[in-house]
Formats: structure tokens, C-alpha cells, sequence
């Protein structure tokens, strides 16, 4: 349909709408006391709240563009990875908050068993330092922004972020086979990763089901999974969460390496690009954390980057190959060396290779069996993920899908050299940066603010909640400068409260990101502490949806033409 046509019957839609409404309100027997669709029609008996009070905004703005906020990179079902057994928690439960909101058996009754949670907590307690284990009504420990190991993604907590403006979340089936397989890892379920995917992708369909019983049955509830652009954008104008699946995954279809040789072929992966395409999946990464028989990585920086390198060695045989970068783009700059022993405790490696000074770049490319995925992606309308290719891959693709005109590329959480920005909007491609803390979000985002005027494009975040990337903590100037409440959802409908679970009382002054419901706290924050720039970034957040489904649109639209 012409974009002009279609701007034609939203305005008649949007000018009906009041006249349909009052004929409802006023028909004989219509029930008054009947909860507004957005409300739930049949609530759990205990559960958590959501405390944000308006209807949803609809509609589109009068040139016809969907507005609101978009998280371009979340983990929703990745207590379904990683074995089971290592993010705690469910995303919902027929039982309710408290059967969900668990903590992992093997953290024992006081935490200190939970090796993993304790190394791995952002504020440095120590690998048996105790916590409590139990969550639900109090939630004394965890969900925080500092665990990285407990369930910040239950579906009121999401839907508190989907009131609060947020209209996109692409959810990416994760998982890290090497962290399942660890020796202590007691798990539930398989390693694999395309079993992970798959598990992931049902649970997510089963919580579309969950939430539409809670809204009156099939179809009404607010969460609705898109498999193309015009159904997320018919969901966005009806005020609802369009979900998109994504994946990433180091072993895509088995394509992992053992001492450089791939453990797949092309029929494989033909294999897999058809399965993945007909379970809804969109968008995904050729690769994720260690070298695969598809292209090699983007390298973790600082103690980090040597976990993950060792965890490249278990899964692969080697370790990183590195060398200096002999022009401007680099990957990040890689330790060596022997493990920490607090390092050494989560994995059996006690040593790195000792490599040259930075800048640092992966020998490692898009391979020729890369080259080959890359190119089904392509044949199929697929969205691909450059994040966490090497730049020596991430260059390749990119040439790749130039000499192809192919629009659809996206950069979701500032794993990508931010060089090659230009290069992926040049495309119609979409970029977002990592949920980092206020304040640098702001600065970041103000940086390449011109850069986006000079596409005319949106900007995203990419929260990777649940994914081990650490969410934002509290200013520490929070005391003297706080974020008040009640404040207004940032598409001007509606007021936000402080968020409570049980009889817990969420604060982001004390508390951060210490959970998805927090995301509006945390972009009201930018308006309230970024001045001037603040207010822009907010505001080329808010344009952000129709950006990512420009780039969607355009993406099945090169397919559909055969170019």
C-alpha cells in the first residue's frame, strides 16, 4: 500500500475512534465497571503490582510514525539457558510472583554455595559471601542491579516498562554452552544451544498465551509476538508491546570449531536458517562469545575478556588469536597471563597466552561457511546482528551486504566498533547502545545525535537484561539530586509511582535498574539529569520503533522483490 494511503485511513481510523467509544459507553446494558483492556480482566490472586496508572498511548503521530521506546537486546526466557539452573527464577508462573521468583536450589539456604552469583556480583563480595535465598515478599537481595544471576524479567515488571512507553522488545534466545558445562553445574536441562533456542522460543509463545488469559483470552493481551513488521506495527497503534525473536548464540545450527576445523557444513546450515525462519525468529547473530565456524569474535575487555577467553579454549581448543590492528578499527584489547584465582575457580584453565600491546585484533574473520550463512540471511529477509563479530568479520559483512544493497542490519548493544555506524545507517540499517547508567547513556547518545539527524533515524537501547551484561546502578548523587515520583510515562500518558512487589518497595534512587520495571524510572532520569541533551536523546529514543520497523520494512521488502 502507498505510505500516503496508509497515513489516509489511520487518520480515519483515529477520527472514528472517539465516535466509537462514546456509542460503547452509551450503549444499553454496557458494563461501566468492566476494567479497561489494558487491565488485567483475570488477575492472579497474589502478584506483583504495577503501579503505573493511564491508558496506553495508540494511534500514530499525524505524519503516521509509531512512537515510544524500544529495547533492541533483551534476554525475556534465559532461565531457560544456561542448563536451567543459573539465572534463578521464572518469567511467569500460573501460581503467581512467589512461585516464580525463586532462587536457585544450588544457592543453598544462605547463598554461599552460589559460587557463580558470588563471583560474578557487580559489587564485589566475594565467592562466599551469603545472600538470601528467600525472594518473595521481601526481596532483601536480589532482584539488583549487581546480580547477575537472579530473574530481573517477570512479566509485571515488563509490562510496568510496556506501560511506562516502551512499544519493542526483541528477545533474543541466549545461551553459553561452555558456562552449562561447567563442573559444579547442576543442570535441568540440555547444553546445546539449538535446543536452548528452541525451549526459548516456546516459553516466550506460552507467555503470550499466559498474558491473553489474563486480558480475556487469545489475542487480547498487551505482549504480542510479530513475525513481520506491519502485524508489530498494527500491535504498537493499538498501545500493545510488539515482540520480536531474535537469537544469539555461539554455535548457530552446530557451526562450532574444534582447533580451527567446523563442526558444521552448508546443509546445515540451510537446515537451521529454514527452522529458525519458521519458529518466527528475525534477527540473529553469526556469532557470540567464542570463535565459531562462522566468524570470529569481537574480544570481552579487562578480567572479563580473560574468563571468556579461557571459556574460548574449552570450546574451541584455542584461544583467542590475536594481533595488533593495522588500521583504524580495533576490537577490545585482550589480558593475558595467569587467571586471578577468584578467575580460576570458575574455570579448569589456570593460565592465558601473553599477547602484544593493543590495540587488539581477532585474526579471525567471516569465514567462508560465515560468507555462506550470511547470504541465506539474506535470501530469507533475516535481520542480521553485527554485534559481536570482529571487526575483521563485522567489515566483511558489511561489504557484503552493501554490494547486496541489503537494508537489514542492526547494531543493538554497542558491541560494534561505533566507526562503523555510518556504514550501517548508510544501509537503512538500526543502531542502539547498551543500557548503560544514566548519565552515560546521555553522553553517548548526544555524541551521535547529529549523526542520526543526518539519517533521520530513531535510536534504540539495548538493556541485555538477564544477559550478564550488569544493569545500572544508583546515582550517587541520588541523595542530594533525586528522581521524584510521581512522574509522567515519557509518551505523556499516564503517571508512574514507585514499583512494589510483595513488600518490597522499588526505589531507583536506592535501588537502579534492579529490574525491567525499572526502565522508566531510569529514562525519566535522563530528562531529569541530562539538561538539554538529556531531553534530545529522549526524545530520538521515542522515534526509535518506527526506525527499527523502517528498517524491518525495507528488509522483507528487498526479499519480496528477489533483488
Amino acid at each position: 500500500m502507498p505510505r500516503s494511503s496508509r497515513h489516509v485511513r489511520r487518520r480515519l481510523a483515529l477520527l472514528t475512534l472517539p465516535l466509537v467509544a462514546f456509542l460503547v459507553a452509551a450503549a444499553p446494558g454496557s458494563a461501566a465497571t468492566s476494567p479497561p483492556w489494558y487491565e488485567q480482566s483475570d488477575p492472579l490472586a497474589t502478584d506483583s503490582e504495577v503501579n503505573v496508572t493511564g491508558a496506553p498511548l495508540t494511534g500514530t503521530t499525524p505524519d503516521g510514525e509509531v512512537r515510544g521506546l524500544i529495547d533492541a537486546h533483551t534476554h525475556l526466557m534465559s532461565h531457560e539457558g544456561f542448563g536451567g539452573e543459573i539465572v534463578c527464577g521464572e518469567a511467569f508462573d500460573e501460581a503467581g510472583a512467589a512461585a516464580a521468583l525463586t532462587d536457585c536450589a544450588s544457592h543453598g539456604h544462605d547463598g554461599r554455595t552460589a559460587l557463580l552469583e558470588n563471583v560474578t556480583n557487580l559489587e564485589g563480595k566475594g565467592p562466599f559471601a551469603p545472600h538470601s535465598t528467600q525472594l518473595w515478599p521481601t526481596f532483601q537481595d536480589a532482584p539488583a542491579w549487581s546480580s547477575l544471576t537472579h530473574q530481573q524479567m517477570y512479566y509485571r515488571w515488563v509490562e510496568r516498562a510496556w506501560r511506562g512507553g516502551q512499544r519493542i522488545m526483541v528477545a533474543d534466545a541466549v545461551n553459553n554452552n561452555v558456562l552449562c558445562s561447567l563442573p559444579l553445574q547442576l543442570n535441568r536441562h540440555s547444553c546445546n544451544d539449538m535446543d536452548t533456542v528452541r525451549r526459548q522460543v516456546k516459553q516466550t509463545e506460552r507467555l503470550e498465551a499466559f498474558i491473553d488469559e489474563r486480558h480475556g483470552g487469545p489475542g487480547k493481551g498487551w505482549f504480542r509476538i510479530a513475525r513481520t513488521p506491519q502485524e508489530a506495527r498494527e500491535y504498537i497503534e493499538q498501545g500493545k508491546m510488539a515482540v520480536i525473536l531474535g537469537m544469539e548464540v555461539s554455535h548457530p545450527f552446530g557451526c562450532g570449531t574444534a582447533l580451527g576445523l567446523p563442526k558444521c557444513t552448508k546443509a546445515d546450515i540451510d537446515a537451521g536458517l529454514d527452522e529458525i525462519e519458521e519458529m518466527g525468529i528475525r534477527s540473529m547473530f553469526l556469532c557470540h562469545k567464542f570463535d565459531n565456524a562462522l566468524c570470529g569474535v569481537r574480544f570481552d575487555p579487562g578480567t572479563q575478556g580473560m574468563v571468556v577467553n579461557a571459556g574460548n579454549f574449552l570450546d574451541t581448543g584455542q584461544f583467542w588469536q590475536v594481533e595488533q590492528c593495522r588500521g583504524p578499527l580495533h576490537d577490545n584489547t585482550v589480558e593475558g597471563g595467569v587467571l586471578p584465582p577468584e578467575l580460576a575457580r570458575l574455570v579448569p584453565v589456570q593460565a592465558l597466552p601473553v599477547y602484544p600491546k593493543g590495540p587488539h585484533c581477532n585474526k579471525r574473520g567471516l569465514t567462508r561457511l560465515g560468507e555462506y550463512a550470511l547470504q541465506g540471511m539474506i535470501d530469507r529477509g533475516l535481520m542480521v546482528e553485527i554485534d559481536h563479530q570482529s571487526v575483521k568479520a563485522a567489515d566483511r559483512t558489511l561489504e557484503i551486504l552493501e554490494a547486496e544493497d541489503y537494508p537489514g542490519v542492526t547494531s543493538s548493544h554497542s558491541w560494534m566498533d561505533p566507526s562503523l555506524t555510518d556504514r550501517v545507517y548508510r544501509l537503512g540499517g538500526f543502531a542502539a547502545q547498551y543500557g548503560n547508567d544514566a548519565r552515560s547513556f546521555v553522553e553517548e547518545g548526544a555524541a551521535q545525535h547529529e549523526l542520526r539527524e543526518k539519517y533521520d533515524v530513531g535510536y534504540g537501547f539495548g538493556m541485555d537484561m538477564n544477559g550478564f551484561g550488569g544493569t545500572p546502578p544508583p546515582r550517587e548523587d541520588a541523595a542530594s539530586n533525586p528522581l521524584e515520583y510521581p512522574f509522567p510515562t515519557v509518551t505523556g500518558k499516564g503517571s508512574v509511582q514507585r514499583q512494589v512487589t510483595g513488600k518490597r518497595i522499588w526505589d531507583y534512587n536506592r535501588d537502579g535498574v534492579a529490574h525491567y520495571g525499572m526502565i522508566p524510572d531510569w529514562v525519566q532520569d535522563m530528562r531529569t539529569i541530562g539538561g538539554a541533551d538529556g531531553e534530545q536523546v529522549v526524545q530520538d529514543l521515542l522515534r526509535g520503533p518506527e526506525s527499527y520497523l523502517d528498517t524491518w520494512s525495507a528488509t522483507t521488502d528487498w526479499e519480496q522483490e528477489g533483488r
